[in-house]
């Protein structure tokens, strides 16, 4: 098998060197996807995000999950921000208003108006003019990278905006994350909440177009999601109670 040469960045290749973790060819192969992909994220300029054809990075994104980044982007520049941060990425998912992340966050007991006043107090105020930031911070790519692996591991072929919730709440060091995880948006009950929405999404969706009116789908959907996931949520928090996975009192 060919010599593979993959470049990592010092912290974790010093890190790995002294582990002595061996890594395949299967590994580094995956490694440098990884790194392809975080490229594209870092590399992305916004203003494709008006382009008619997605492009680049942006091909697998979901049109609900584009928007939310053009209105994302729209945030950082009334801000005068240099880049979208996670907090703009955040503002934008609650600006889009239909998403599915804003209704497993509901079935979480997580109400949006909280998000919404959190998110503020931990958004400084920018010193630069109003304008267009055209790139994503470290910390937002790094959202975005983990919104495309919690997409891959779950074996979908698009990144929608219950994997950028995903992402959001995974990165430990943006704005958005912070106030997520605040709020009791654990990453692990997170990721079960989306899981469990996702799997009746589909047959929850065929029923509502036959029972109801167009107009009146999009709210069957939520109340239905909505009414099913908080009994498997709690479930799932005494499972973990019993099992001493849960929160220390």
């Amino acid at each position: 098998m060919p010599k593979i040469n993959v470049y990592l960045p010092d912290e974790l290749a010093e890190a790995v060197k002294e582990a002595g973790v061996p890594v395949s060819a299967v590994c580094q192969r995956a490694l440098e996807q990884a790194v392809r992909r975080v490229t594209a994220i870092r590399e992305t300029v916004l203003t494709d995000l008006d382009l008619e054809v997605p492009t680049g990075a942006l091909v697998h994104l979901t049109d609900r999950t584009r928007t939310v980044l053009k209105l994302a982007a729209d945030r950082a520049g009334a801000d005068g921000a240099a880049a979208v941060g996670t907090g703009h990425l955040l503002a934008g998912m609650l600006d889009e208003g239909g998403n599915l992340a804003l209704h497993v966050l509901r079935a979480m007991d997580i109400e949006l108006d909280q998000v919404r006043r959190d998110l503020a107090q931990r958004t400084p105020a920018a010193p630069g003019e109003a304008g267009q930031a055209r790139r994503f911070s470290g910390t937002a790519a790094n959202a975005l990278e983990f919104a495309v692996t919690e997409s891959t591991s779950l074996g979908h072929n698009y990144v929608g905006c219950e994997h950028l919730l995903l992402g959001l709440v995974a990165e430990p060091d943006g704005t958005a994350g912070q106030v997520l995880r605040g709020l009791g948006a654990d990453p692990r009950l997170a990721r079960r909440a989306v899981v469990a929405a996702l799997a009746g999404y589909v047959h929850l969706r065929g029923q509502a177009q036959q029972a109801a009116q167009p107009a009146d789908v999009a709210q069957l959907l939520a109340t239905t999601v909505r009414d099913q996931l908080q009994p498997l949520l709690q479930r799932i928090a005494l499972l973990e109670e019993r099992a001493g996975l849960g929160p220390e009192a």
